[in-house]
């Protein structure tokens, strides 16, 4: 799972998975527009496909904001 917190890997599947079919516009914008629109006609395989090509972009959320949040201190 090491590749979860490679910023390079998470880089190129948000450029390949996560934009991918690049014409005419990225594919997870149009899914996005479509929600952001009310998604009207949107069925169970749309979702699951804005989740499948939304992911790499939450990793890559996640890989900027981990180092921003302050790490707990344990108490023995």
């Amino acid at each position: 799972m090491k590749f979860i917190n490679d910023w390079k890997i998470v880089g190129v599947l948000c450029l390949t998975i996560g934009l991918a079919p690049f014409m005419p516009e990225p594919h997870i914008w149009g899914k996005l527009k479509w929600i952001a629109g009310g998604g009207t006609g949107m069925q169970l395989a749309d979702y699951g496909d804005t989740l499948m090509h939304g992911f790499p972009f939450l990793l890559m959320i996640r890989i900027i904001l981990l180092p921003l949040v302050p790490k707990k201190k344990v108490e023995n």
